[in-house]
């Protein structure tokens, strides 16, 4: 498996939390020292592993919150 960086440039959003303390967030997240993106994803407590997720760029963000905005 190729080894990967991450940096969390900032925290935006706890969404939830489960029993065992991972917590959904969203977050502005630079992968591999790239520019920071918009991601999605669980977390566990320390920031020390995470599952699946979904990155969005600035734009993908912008449409997505229109689109939420119009719900």
């Amino acid at each position: 498996m190729a080894e990967f960086s991450y940096e969390i440039v900032e925290e935006i959003a706890v969404l939830s939390e489960n029993p065992k303390g991972w917590r959904k967030e969203l977050n502005l997240v630079s992968w591999n020292g790239r520019p920071p993106k918009f991601d999605l994803r669980d977390w566990a407590p320390e920031h020390e592993k995470m599952g699946k997720g979904v990155t969005l760029s600035n734009e993908e963000f912008a449409i997505l919150k229109k689109t939420l905005s119009n719900m």
